[in-house]
């Protein structure tokens, strides 16, 4: 008799009693529906189709838009967080909910973040910048969730949040810097505007293409796993990007293997142009996690507390049990997708101003307040110096000159390959014909103000005088 008829099923991530390993081929290998429902699977004799009605989430919230707190409910039946039990957990949490030099950190971001996305959105208005997003509206959300991790943690993010870098403390100056894509960009000027990343910073590098964060953050919190160091990735994303395929998998391939990554939904009513109830007949985001057998909870993205302690208990689950968790926060894109959208073609000023009046912001500063932590005159010097410090490091950032032409092709081979050495030295050559065209390369290759001037009125004058069949430098009109 083989050694796999003996041992029974074995359920995945564990070893037989004897030490050995399951073939893979070998069926007794799989698990068992016991296995898979401990409870073992409630047997029926008629048709029963279920929709999903049968559960309805819950919205866990802790502070009022006044600034009071919630009362604290009893938890429904304490449960663990031991290796063996996906069933529901419920965590005690703190009636103070945060320690005042966290809250005031947390609150002075938010500030910072909607200072940096108004002067920001008016620079790309006046030609300064060619493209801005706004994470208006989801301060909440985006800062109360990295407050709650520790400094080691990975954030992969998708690209409205700022505030979760700033709060790591990626500088004004390093804001900028990306956004000129001037000598010091750490992208050297390959990127967009708001394609931050930090290595220091433990902030992977933004990118474009919608979701792909999603199932990175799975690969790398399965490294962290194996390191075994106690540190976890979160990933932060819209509810659009969960429509995509990308999603599915990272939160299919967490699960079976076990991986402390948490992901957090920003469902902010739109997809671009596109509202949540054209994009999905369930019940929102925060079910889908059932679906992979996996730990999630729904949170009021306004509410900074909610957020803070929803990602903290879920960075103690990953952690500790290494198990990935959804955290579906709702909250409100106050702003527009983009510096590119004119959200008044798909919703009203109406609605707008409903959630205006749940700003993320004023109902933390009510807390601060009722806590006797802010004041009204803090609120104004400190707006008064973030708009300061916003505007020097803008005008600091401008007049800095672009990255070196040479960097075009470094970082990609660690000696570049002769065709990309001849492929650069073409333009250079098409530059120092057209250098006015280029002005920022021309600059990197040492041209003059002047001479980019001159090179400006010489194309000028070859073109007026080619659209009046003028002679040029003696030569004949056809």
């Amino acid at each position: 008799m083989s050694d796999t008829t003996t041992r029974g099923p074995v359920s995945p991530g564990t070893a037989p009693p004897d030490g050995s390993q399951p073939e893979l081929n070998d069926l007794t290998a799989m698990p068992t529906a016991d296995q898979i429902a401990p409870q073992g699977p409630t047997v029926l004799h008629h048709l029963a189709f279920m929709t999903g009605d049968e559960l309805c989430i819950p919205i866990f919230k802790r502070l009022r838009q006044d600034g009071t707190l919630y009362p604290v409910d009893a938890p429904q039946g304490q449960g663990n967080v031991s290796q063996g039990d996906q069933s529901q957990v419920s965590l005690p949490i703190e009636r103070d909910p945060i320690e005042r030099d966290t809250a005031l950190k947390i609150y002075r971001t938010m500030l910072f973040t909607r200072v940096l996305d108004e002067r920001m959105l008016a620079a790309q208005r006046q030609g300064r910048l060619s493209f801005y997003m706004q994470c208006t509206g989801e301060e909440a959300t985006v800062i109360g969730s990295a407050a709650a991790l520790q400094d080691d943690d990975m954030i992969m993010a998708q690209y409205r949040e700022q505030g979760a870098l700033a709060w790591r403390g990626f500088s004004c100056d390093e804001f900028m810097n990306q956004m000129f894509g001037n000598e010091r960009d750490y992208g050297k000027g390959r990127q967009m505007p708001i394609h931050y990343g930090s290595r220091d910073l433990h902030y992977m590098t933004i990118s474009s293409p919608l979701a792909t964060q999603i199932p990175q953050a799975t690969g790398y919190a399965y490294g962290q796993k194996l390191a075994g160091k106690g540190q976890c990735t979160i990933t932060i994303f819209g509810e659009g990007a969960a429509s995509e395929g990308d999603f599915h998998a990272a939160l299919n391939m967490a699960s079976v293997h076990r991986v402390p990554c948490i992901f957090l939904c920003r469902n902010n009513g739109y997809a671009i142009s596109t509202p949540s109830c054209e994009q999905f007949a369930a019940d929102g985001i925060a079910p889908r996690a059932f679906g992979y057998h996996m730990q999630s909870i729904r949170v009021d993205g306004n509410d900074v507390i909610a957020v803070y302690e929803a990602t903290l208990a879920a960075r103690k689950i990953a952690v500790e049990t290494n198990q990935p968790v959804l955290i579906e926060a709702m909250t409100y894109r106050l702003a527009a997708h983009s510096s590119s959208d004119d959200p008044s073609g798909y919703r009203s000023k109406k609605e707008e101003a409903i959630w205006r009046d749940k700003d993320p912001i004023l109902r933390m500063r009510n807390w601060l307040e009722a806590q006797g932590w802010w004041s009204e005159e803090e609120e104004k010097t400190t707006g008064d110096q973030l708009r300061r410090e916003v505007l020097e490091s803008m005008k600091r950032a401008e007049k800095l000159a672009p990255p070196a032409l040479d960097t075009l092709i470094s970082d990609v081979y660690d000696t570049p390959t002769p065709l990309l050495t001849q492929q650069l030295e073409d333009v250079k050559q098409h530059i120092r014909k057209y250098p006015h065209a280029y002005p920022k390369g021309a600059a990197s290759m040492g041209f003059t103000a002047q001479e980019l001037e001159d090179s400006r009125k010489a194309y000028q004058e070859r073109q007026q005088r080619m659209q009046s069949h003028q002679p040029v430098d003696g030569g004949q009109t056809s």
